[in-house]
């Protein structure tokens, strides 16, 4: 009788694994060196917050060759009378009644788009999305127009009013795709069951889509924490100033030599938020967004 012929050769394994394992360290080097590039920035922002102007100007060096330990002190005193104290209060209340707003309304929307059948529904949806391609330029003097005319200026309303109507058609999309991909079935036995269509999506759906609520949320948040240009056309006094045009006042109001190193320690304390927000909600945003993409 003949022996079976082996299918590979004895070193054949070795090999294999050894090409896996040469193959892992490169793309883990990969991600190392793409994953410095990343965060070097907010490293340089954290360490240059300790230079002097001297320092920061006349040297590449990453670490500073003489520290200033009481930049973050005096940045946060600010250089009036009010301290960034306030002004993160202020940027509080604005970006987050606005986030919440922008969720809860985008849902309603999204929920009347995915679930019900009305008339001009397809043409509604194509209109809403086609706001999408609005540059901001175009409809920033009309809104500007409109809210002084309701005397919503040099306040928060022209920010959390929009929201509270369905104005961010990107939303509102994200969410619909979402829909989509959940089974009617839960629909049909939910009204089996005797359950409204408010119950339907508040009791079943919302529970199913908290990873997507979280990804608008969150996306929301840091868009409008990072808003300079729409914080700048609509707020006027410097006591409802949000960070970003904090930071741009401290640098205008010295008169002289800019003091650096303390909008470098505010920069950093303005960044703080959307970060620490991210990564404690990563699970939820990478989830949403990868689910939003796979379904509908």
């Amino acid at each position: 009788m003949s022996m079976p012929v082996p299918s590979t050769f004895p070193g054949g394994n070795a090999r294999r694994k050894s090409s896996i394992l040469k193959k892992k360290w490169v793309t883990h080097l990969f991600l190392l060196l793409l994953g410095w590039i990343m965060v070097y920035p907010l490293i340089w922002l954290f360490l240059s917050s300790f230079k002097t102007n001297a320092d920061l100007f006349g040297s590449l060096q990453l670490l500073p060759q003489q520290f200033v330990w009481d930049s973050y002190v005096k940045g946060w005193a600010g250089t009036g009378q009010y301290t960034y104290a306030t002004f993160f209060k202020n940027t509080f209340l604005l970006v987050v009644p606005t986030a919440f707003f922008t969720v809860l309304s985008s849902v309603l929307v999204a929920y009347g788009f995915a679930r019900f059948t009305f008339p001009l529904r397809n043409f509604m949806f194509i209109l809403m999305i086609s706001t999408l391609m609005l540059p901001h330029s175009v409809i920033i003097i009309p809104r500007y127009l409109i809210f002084r005319n309701l005397d919503w200026l040099d306040s928060y309303l022209p920010f959390i009013v929009p929201a509270a109507f369905g104005c961010f058609p990107f939303f509102i999309f994200m969410l619909v795709q979402f829909f989509r991909g959940l089974p009617k079935e839960l629909d049909e036995s939910a009204v089996m069951d005797g359950c409204s269509p408010p119950g339907i999506l508040f009791r079943i759906l919302l529970p199913l889509s908290f990873p997507a609520l979280m990804s608008a949320a969150i996306f929301q948040f840091i868009w409008t924490w990072n808003d300079f240009f729409n914080s700048l056309i609509f707020i006027n006094s410097v006591k409802k100033f949000p960070i970003s045009l904090a930071l741009r006042m401290s640098i205008d109001s010295t008169g002289g030599t800019v003091e650096w190193n303390q909008i470098m320690a505010m920069s950093v304390l303005a960044v703080l938020p959307p970060i620490l927000l991210f990564f404690f909600s990563q699970r939820y945003f990478v989830e949403g967004i990868a689910t939003t993409g796979i379904k509908g």
